[in-house]
């Protein structure tokens, strides 16, 4: 019998803490005890399972009473509290960065290393990749397995979902009040009509964090030998990320071949004909939806190497990008008994 848990969820208010309660609800996580937590949103009212609950302020929460707790409200309070939670007992899972690319701390995608929990003796950080790694991953991994991926050149095109309301908000005022003077202010150029090839800070190596969060991830998660660059693009697009992928293996491929293999893949639907102009997109496919979308598929042999293009789509907040990602982690370590 599967054991119930006590579940915490810092950030319930936010735009991925409330995809995570929907799936929660929808993949019926049996829970005893549920805390949802925050700060400024403190005192306001949310639904979980038919029934009505406050958010509670996080600085007064006893930590102790949570089996698993997931922190969905950025670095800073990760920072804050995430060591406290489990040092008082419990579990957590972290979808900031904050602790991705600690060695100690697990960077999990349960169809790729979930294998990782299962060495878990006792309460620990388990970090959450980075929305565009996690669907990046899950389309390559099936194929890494058989061709052996050497080297991977990848251009995002990242919803505004990802940086959070603010910058819905801001695409929404500068798309439908046009005619008025809205300056940027959660990005550094308008972002309505527009493609603005940088997410996140920019690094020494020019290079943004976004960019290496791709390169260190894939590194952590799947392989560290596979050479990867990356260019990140926030695009006016309300939710949904889209990848333009290209990759070399070391052993060659047919166009048919990689669409069966991707086709026989739990969680990637394949969307590939080019005569009824079949390929997936954000609007039609990145909306509360679960898998990951591939088509544009296409094989060349250039200089007597392989050459792989693919088009990746998926919902970087409900999907494998944020909530989902988390909430198969939280079923995994409960499929485990690490509550026992």
């Amino acid at each position: 019998m599967t054991k119930s848990i006590n579940l915490a969820l810092v950030g319930a208010s936010g735009v991925v803490g409330t995809k995570i309660i929907q799936l929660l609800e929808k993949k019926g996580l049996a829970i005893d005890n549920f805390y949802p937590l925050g700060n400024a949103s403190a005192g306001q009212k949310l639904e979980f399972n038919s029934s009505e609950y406050t958010i509670n302020n996080i600085d007064s929460f006893d930590p102790s009473k949570a089996d698993l707790t997931i922190f969905s409200a950025g670095s800073e309070v990760a920072k804050k509290y995430g060591e406290a939670y489990v040092e008082a007992g419990s579990y957590v899972i972290d979808l900031s960065s904050h602790f991705r690319y600690e060695e100690d701390v697990p960077l999990v995608i349960p169809e790729i290393n979930g294998a990782e929990l299962e060495t878990l003796n006792a309460p620990n950080l388990i970090a959450n990749p980075n929305c565009s790694t996690s669907q990046l991953l899950v389309a390559l991994k099936p194929i890494h397995d058989e061709l052996n991926i050497e080297f991977i050149n990848i251009a995002t095109y990242q919803a505004v979902s990802g940086t959070g309301k603010a910058a819905v908000e801001e695409l929404n005022n500068q798309t439908y009040f046009s005619e008025s003077n809205h300056e940027p202010s959660v990005y550094p150029k308008p972002i309505a009509f527009n493609a603005i090839p940088q997410c996140d800070i920019f690094l020494d190596n020019n290079f943004t964090k976004e960019e290496m969060k791709l390169v260190w991830e894939t590194h952590k998660i799947l392989d560290p030998n596979i050479a990867v660059q990356a260019t990140c693009v926030r695009v006016p697009v309300f939710n949904g990320h889209s990848e333009a992928v290209f990759f070399k293996t070391s052993r060659s491929t047919r166009r048919q071949d990689l669409l069966e293999l991707l086709k026989n893949v739990s969680g990637i639907k394949v969307l590939d004909n080019p005569d009824l102009l079949e390929y997936p997109t954000p609007v039609e496919h990145a909306n509360d939806t679960e898998d990951v979308y591939v088509g544009r598929v296409r094989v060349q042999e250039l200089a007597n190497e392989t050459w792989v293009s693919m088009w990746v789509v998926a919902d970087n907040v409900y999907g494998k990008g944020a909530a989902l990602n988390a909430v198969q982690i939280a079923q995994t370590l409960v499929n485990l008994s690490k509550f026992s």
